[in-house]
């Protein structure tokens, strides 16, 4: 492997540090080289806050170091004056000489314009060292900017003999009719909830609310809450529900007129019958939601297989039998890779075509 590629994997080792608080911004990691040793490094951690390039700079103990050094950065330096100032401005400061860029950045603020002023300034610019991986790193951020729409990521388990869940008729007592039927073990469960922190919102629809009254958090691991969001045509969950208890952002999407908004619960009308799906992300990215789990029944996560509209999906099958009950959405895909977590299967998929 090349010193620049070396360099750059290390920008996406520090850049994958953010993933799940950076939200609206991208993953980005810096490194700063001179005579062949790594002198400073960083990435950005929290939207508002440094990026990666300032992160990497003020790292540096020797400053004077900077006028012969070569900076990476696995997406473009930013242009533009946001929340913090533009870090082309901080490169061309410190007579960083040489600026080693993994892939451009698509948001329209920027979009080659870093680039140019770095030329302008007379930099050493090299593009597109690891380019796809530092593409794959942003997959997310650049789903959202150039399909203007969230990054989809379908999950769901499912037993052995292919079932998501058994028939609510199947439940003895009312108790066990709001309550989850486990198919995996506690390990997978907690792996689930880590995926939550790492990603904006996740997306249940009325049935999988009435029957289970899930919270949708991520209590079993440390991180942010997504955006609970709620597929509920006629307003048919009552407040006594998990998801309107007030605790996180909530918002329902719904058919029903004049209903009333509190501090987290937000309503949203729209058209279920018509392009519902592609309506739905419009709103969402209007809302600036970036990534999405959808983590629905098998009708909704079959509908959004169906018109194809899905990045990725990461399929549970769990160690037990069912023997009915409610199947498992169909995915006509070949996984892309597998892993085992004790007893239990985890196949992933991608639909980047």
């Amino acid at each position: 492997m090349e010193n620049h590629e070396f360099y750059m994997k290390r920008c996406i080792e520090l850049a994958k540090n953010g993933l799940g608080t950076t939200y609206p911004n991208p993953l980005v990691g810096s490194v700063i080289v001179y005579d062949g040793k790594i002198i400073g490094e960083g990435w950005h951690k929290k939207a508002g806050e440094a990026h990666a390039e300032v992160n990497a700079v003020n790292s540096v103990k020797d400053k004077t170091l900077l006028e012969k050094a070569t900076i990476y950065v696995s997406l473009e330096p930013c242009s533009h004056y946001g929340k913090t100032p533009p870090c082309c401005d901080l490169i061309i400061a410190h007579n960083i000489p040489n600026v080693i860029i993994g892939t451009i950045d698509p948001f329209a603020k920027v979009a080659g314009n870093g680039i140019k002023r770095l030329l302008e300034a007379g930099k050493k610019i090299n593009i597109g060292v690891f380019e796809e991986e530092c593409n794959a790193l942003n997959k997310r951020f650049f789903t959202f900017h150039k399909k203007q729409r969230p990054y989809i990521i379908l999950k769901w388990a499912e037993s052995k003999d292919g079932f998501i869940a058994p028939n609510k008729t199947q439940r003895e007592t009312e108790q066990e009719k709001l309550s989850p039927v486990w198919i995996t073990n506690s390990y997978s469960r907690q792996l689930v909830h880590k995926w939550r922190t790492e990603e904006q919102a996740i997306l249940v629809g009325t049935t999988t609310v009435l029957e289970d009254n899930p919270k949708l958090d991520a209590r079993d691991f440390k991180g942010n809450h997504p955006t609970r969001v709620i597929l509920d045509r006629n307003n048919t969950v009552s407040d006594s529900f998990h998801i309107k208890d007030n605790q996180r952002k909530t918002v329902i999407y719904t058919e029903t007129n004049n209903l009333t908004n509190s501090s987290n619960i937000i309503y949203e009308k729209i058209n279920f019958n018509d392009n519902f799906l592609l309506n739905l992300t419009k709103n969402l990215h209007k809302k600036e939601v970036q990534s999405i789990i959808i983590e629905g029944g098998s009708k909704t996560l079959q509908t959004f297989i169906d018109s194809n509209l899905w990045d990725e999906a990461r399929v549970f099958i769990g160690n037990s039998l069912l023997k009915s009950g409610i199947k498992a959405p169909v995915l006509k895909r070949t996984a892309k890779k597998s892993i085992s977590i004790m007893n239990d299967e985890i196949k992933f998929f991608e639909n980047y075509d």
